[in-house]
């Protein structure tokens, strides 16, 4: 299917239609009010404001017609007061035309420049279908919400991941950040979340699965490339594995934030002792080089799982995201209700925009 994208500006909405009577409006004042003080007086190069203004809401075809009602709205002052022919008159419409063939081409740039933008946020957001499937609310007994935020104002995928799988009794998710830059990091994005769905499902040991990815990585990284900064990426990654039959979870952290556990009032972070090297690093791996630590995850408990894009957003003193502290003041028990109100003082404490693309998954084990 083709997808044709229609040339920006090309229709005005009924909100624009109304500003319309905004140039028209001032052209017709400045034409009153030239002809109210008399012959001594120029209003007329007042009239390069009408294309000037259309030009900040309307299409350059648009600007281009209030530009040439503009010169038209000149050429009656300098009939009616019969100077057509004087120098001063013929230079000030000669003017109020370059102006407007300069606001025109002004608009017709930026048209493009709309259009370019329209269609990167219509390929982000097909890319952020395609690799960052949008978890279910529901995964065997565990509840789920997940947001995103990119640190690109344009973009709406960068090279933070995630991703959850059922494998016979238990759940695994992912949970990732790739350390390339730009389409590598997408690239990288894409290939690990690849691995991960193809591999997960058939229930592989934890280790095993850990050794496929990092091998996946590896290997990709040390194929030939034109892009120089191909092989010098790498991915810090959490891999979980949540059975349904006991209030446990199996974490094997490679580089990455540790997750959360809120129990009640209580915060507390899984710290690893010694995580192991970010997927892609190093040399090739087995599932000996690998083994899980596990924690407690009982009933009614969250689970939150991040990436550190969350804990080095900086508010503009240069403070970072206190994320535990926030969890410990608010006391949420809704995966949902977290994630919602974690993405939203994540941006206010911010000012609006990250430093850093930030993934965040909430899980609660339900009864």
């Amino acid at each position: 299917m083709r997808i044709q994208f229609p040339p920006a500006g090309a229709r005005l909405s009924g909100g624009r239609r109304a500003l319309l009577a905004a140039p028209l409006g001032l052209i017709a004042v400045i034409m009153v009010a030239d002809l109210s003080t008399g012959p001594d007086i120029h209003l007329g190069p007042l009239l390069v404001a009408a294309p000037a203004l259309t030009a900040t809401f309307g299409s350059a075809r648009l600007t281009a017609a209030i530009g040439a009602v503009a010169v038209a709205a000149q050429i009656v002052l300098g009939l009616l007061f019969g100077r057509t022919l004087t120098a001063d008159h013929q230079t000030q419409t000669a003017a109020l035309f370059l102006a407007t063939i300069f606001l025109v081409a002004f608009r017709a740039v930026h048209e493009r420049r709309e259009q370019a933008l329209d269609r990167a946020r219509w390929v982000a957001d097909v890319a952020q279908k395609v690799l960052l499937k949008p978890l279910p609310a529901q995964i065997g007994l565990l509840e789920l919400a997940s947001a995103y935020v990119a640190a690109e104002a344009e973009a709406q995928i960068g090279g933070d991941l995630y991703a959850a799988v059922r494998a016979r009794d238990a759940t695994r998710l992912l949970i990732g950040d790739s350390r390339g830059k730009g389409f590598t990091a997408v690239g990288d994005a894409a290939l690990l979340l690849g691995a991960f769905h193809a591999a997960a499902h058939r229930f592989p040991p934890l280790p095993r699965l850990v050794a496929h990815l990092h091998n996946t990585v590896y290997w990709d990284a040390e194929e030939p490339a034109d892009d120089l900064a191909a092989g010098e990426s790498f991915i810090t990654a959490a891999v979980l594995e949540i059975p349904d039959g006991e209030p446990r979870v199996h974490v094997i952290d490679c580089g990455h934030p540790p997750p959360i556990l809120v129990r009640g009032g209580e915060v507390v972070p899984l710290e690893i002792p010694d995580p192991y090297l970010p997927l892609g690093l190093g040399a090739p791996t087995t599932e000996k080089d690998y083994e899980a630590d596990t924690f407690e995850f009982p009933v009614g408990a969250l689970l939150l799982l991040y990436t550190d894009g969350v804990i080095e957003a900086r508010d503009a003193h240069g403070t970072f995201y206190p994320l535990t502290e926030r969890l410990a003041s608010w006391g949420e028990r809704d995966p949902r209700s977290l994630v919602r109100r974690l993405h939203e003082d994540l941006l206010d404490h911010a000012g609006g925009s990250l430093g850093d693309d930030a993934a965040l998954i909430a899980i609660r084990r339900k009864p």
